[in-house]
């Protein structure tokens, strides 16, 4: 990780990722943005029983969306799900047991929810920060495997679907942290050298961004956007990130204010007058590189990407 990169981003991160630097930001937001009726829409959440993606869907549900949760832990999905029913009152919230680490579970679970169910909006929020290197029963590493391909795959197989409705979107929970990261196409799942959790996850954040510029230009039907939900306090930072935890817990954002670009991303009308493709911090498209940071890819090493992952994609296929 570049010195410099890191050093500039933490600097950006004090000013803007901040409680502070999001209620900065949010004396610009119109409240009439989210004043929606969401019925008759269909929403699809990873990793919603907690953090960003449960404060995502909470939204949601109250606004009248019809809320799949994708979740990994049976237990955490029903209890969560039964909060989010409680405090909105509507019963259009279904539960769906998903591991977004295994390739062969994401194809099959897109593949027969895409049979009988419509969505209208796709929000990639599951991720994992594992700080040492684990492989899946699949032989991938496991961060690569829950924050790049199982995304990748859940989209992909998703597209067609997506394509059948009017105002669909694609929201990508990325990271500022990307902003440290180049593409490194040498080393996908991080085999040489000593292993770094926090770069591989940044790592994966950066291709998470490319992935979402690259279906923009490939699919014009749907309203891509990736956003970075600012540093927020979640259980997910508690677990992966102890030492950053406790030396920022007084100037972490709520759930709810990490969760907020996200929702207005998938739910506003001011979101998709928007270019598709563009990154997004506090509501407003932000540079996706840092000045003099050299951390832009070539347009043939993020074609190298695409066809890393749609062969990885392709091997696990049903």
């Amino acid at each position: 990780m570049s010195i410099y990169r890191n050093a500039v981003w933490f600097m950006k991160g004090l000013q803007e990722y901040t409680k502070s630097g999001y209620e900065a930001a949010a004396k610009n937001f119109s409240p009439a943005d989210l004043d929606v009726n969401l019925n008759g829409r269909s929403f699809m959440i990873t990793g919603a029983n907690s953090g960003i993606g449960k404060a995502t869907a909470q939204e949601i549900a109250n606004r009248g969306g019809t809320v799949h949760m994708v979740c990994r832990n049976k237990e955490r999905a029903e209890a969560a799900k039964d909060e989010i029913v409680e405090r909105s009152k509507n019963q259009n919230v279904y539960i769906h047991i998903v591991d977004m680490s295994s390739a062969k579970q994401v194809w099959e679970f897109a593949q027969t929810f895409s049979q009988s169910n419509s969505v209208h909006v796709l929000i990639n929020n599951a991720g994992c920060m594992v700080n040492q290197r684990e492989l899946t029963e699949e032989g991938l590493e496991k961060n690569f495997a829950t924050n790049t391909l199982g995304t990748y795959i859940l989209t992909t197989a998703l597209i067609p679907a997506l394509k059948k409705v009017v105002d669909s979107r694609v929201v990508t929970v990325s990271s500022g942290g990307m902003l440290t990261q180049k593409l490194n196409m040498d080393d996908l799942q991080f085999e040489k050298g000593t292993f770094d959790g926090t770069m591989a996850y940044a790592q994966n954040k950066r291709q998470q961004v490319i992935l979402t510029e690259r279906w923009a230009s490939q699919h014009k039907e749907i309203h891509f956007s990736s956003m970075h939900p600012g540093w927020a306090d979640t259980p997910a930072v508690q677990t992966s990130m102890p030492s950053f935890h406790a030396k920022m817990q007084s100037k972490l954002r709520t759930e709810a204010m990490g969760a907020d670009t996200a929702v207005w991303l998938a739910m506003s009308a001011a979101a998709i007058k928007q270019p598709s493709g563009l990154f997004f911090q506090d509501r407003k498209a932000v540079a996706t590189h840092l000045p003099l940071a050299f951390s832009r890819s070539t347009p043939q090493e993020e074609e190298k990407l695409l066809a890393a992952l749609e062969e990885f994609a392709l091997k696990f296929k049903p």
